[in-house]
């Protein structure tokens, strides 16, 4: 039996209750006419979701999940799974909410996103691997009662993200293309979702790094898949599997998903900073880098928008990413 997907009056109706905590970002037309010319003179929009509220597109979800929870449920608190984001994400959500959170975080976490979820008032729990990380949630879940706050799968989840989609097409209605980058699939499944039932003329265009392809080896073999490895430097793309729900999204909603190298979404981030003056983690470099590679001959002469899904980096790290990318850009332009 097929899924059902929200409609357009569902997520409109999310949008509106989760309005007063999070925020609509803008969507800025980015100036470079580098960019523009290695385009074919194309228009390029930028969501810039790195200025939402825990430095991310995560918090829409992890809100929209914890608003769902019923009254009567909210004092057995919440727990989730992360390298991080969602981690922040969830423990500001239930900060919100005025709820306890014990969140699971995969030691490898940039320590700025750990100190972010302490800053929120969160127990932590340190696990050296994602098997391990959910076993310990399942545990949490099983043992204390909490409840699972997904970081990317399920109805409330593409809720969330959803509003991301609807915002971009609201600000700039006749878009040709939307590039989304994938880790688990809740952010391009809400946006797919919302720009499909608002444009259905848009294309909705994936990218994951070649280390970490679960959404692309689940569309070419028709079902979620679950990786052997994960290896790459965008940790936030990192997610280990592909699952039902937010896979049926990307089957039904989704035109296309690339992949591209480290050293690419390395140059991604570079040419934010050197052409939009933005500072981004490599998850958000990861859409210019598909832009300018993969999904170049199809994007010439178009207007397209990119989120910009996050800047949850530190200072040390993102230097040696700039570093390498700065190298790289001539892959690209």
């Amino acid at each position: 039996m097929q899924v059902e997907y929200p409609d357009l009056t569902a997520m409109r109706a999310r949008h509106r209750k989760l309005a007063e905590d999070v925020l609509r970002t803008p969507t800025v037309r980015c100036p470079s006419d580098r960019l523009a010319d290695a385009l074919g003179g194309a228009e390029l929009y930028f969501k810039l979701e790195l200025l939402q509220h825990t430095g991310s597109f995560k918090a829409r979800g992890a809100l929209s999940c914890v608003a769902a929870i019923p009254a009567a449920d909210r004092a057995r608190g919440i727990t989730a799974v992360s390298a991080g984001n969602h981690a922040v994400a969830a423990a500001w959500a239930a900060k919100q909410a005025g709820i306890s959170a014990k969140v699971v975080i995969i030691s490898s976490c940039n320590p700025m996103r750990l100190a972010l979820v302490h800053a929120m008032g969160a127990e932590v729990v340190l696990k050296d691997t994602a098997a391990e990380a959910f076993a310990e949630a399942a545990r949490l879940e099983k043992e204390e009662g909490r409840i699972f706050v997904h970081p990317f799968e399920g109805v409330n989840t593409l809720l969330g993200a959803s509003g991301v989609g609807l915002e971009l097409i609201d600000d700039v209605a006749d878009l040709d293309a939307v590039i989304v980058s994938i880790g688990g699939g809740g952010l391009i499944s809400g946006v797919a979702t919302a720009l499909k039932a608002m444009n259905p003329e848009c294309a909705v265009l994936g990218v994951e790094p070649i280390g970490a392809p679960s959404t692309r080896m689940s569309l070419d073999q028709g079902a979620p898949v679950t990786l052997d490895k994960v290896d790459t430097l965008a940790d936030s793309l990192g997610a280990p599997m592909s699952l039902p729900y937010s896979f049926g999204a990307a089957k039904r909603f989704v035109d296309d998903v690339v992949l591209v190298s480290d050293d690419m979404i390395c140059a991604g981030l570079a040419l934010f900073q050197t052409e939009a003056k933005l500072a981004v983690e490599p998850a958000a470099g990861a859409v210019l880098a598909a832009a300018l590679g993969p999904y170049r001959e199809r994007l010439l002469g178009k207007r397209i928008g990119f989120v910009v899904c996050g800047a949850n980096i530190d200072a040390q790290n993102y230097a040696k990413l700039l570093a390498r990318g700065t190298a790289a850009m001539d892959q690209l332009l």
